[in-house]
């Protein structure tokens, strides 16, 4: 992934661990657990906890863990990964909370249900974690599979969402 080097980060503790977002000009660029697959190299940004977009988002998550909020209204800056991976990131944003879906109906629903592989791909590099919610994608049989913060933390924000995981 291509992050904009002019990005801000800071780090946070949530309630399933530690975290990292990062921010550009243009949103909320990234919600990652720290450790993670897939997790950034911070070392070229500046860290910034009083970027206003990280404040909002810290604000957002807290109220999510909270229990007040089951949708997020962030600015949100995508453009780190492909155009297909964009494609499916926004496709996740349609998944409603306490809701999942399996990564077959995924790619039916963006056109292309050929790609499931490479769609489970553009989930599992996710860049913006819960705000965008790849923890609700599911195997084929409602088997929880891969989830790039491990799959007891996919099992906890599905549960908080008050979705029945397997």
């Amino acid at each position: 992934m291509k992050h904009d080097p002019l990005t801000a980060f800071t780090s946070w503790e949530g309630l399933l661990g530690a975290m990292t977002l990062a921010a550009t000009k243009r949103g909320l660029s990234g919600v990652w657990f720290d450790g993670q697959r897939h997790g950034p190299d911070t070392s070229a940004w500046r860290r910034d906890p009083e970027h206003p977009v990280l404040q909002m988002a810290i604000q957002q998550l807290d109220q999510y863990f909270a229990g007040q909020r089951t949708a997020f209204d962030l600015p949100l800056d995508l453009q780190a990964g492909t155009p297909f991976q964009q494609q499916v990131w926004q496709a996740l944003r349609r998944i409603p909370p306490g809701a999942t879906t399996s990564y077959g109906s995924l790619s039916a629903a963006i056109g292309k249900p050929a790609a499931v592989r490479a769609l489970g791909a553009a989930v599992g590099r996710n860049p913006v974690s819960i705000v965008v919610p790849c923890h609700r994608v599911l195997g084929a049989d409602g088997s929880l599979t891969g989830y790039a913060g491990g799959l007891e933390r996919k099992t906890a924000l599905l549960s908080l969402e008050g979705a029945t995981p397997p």
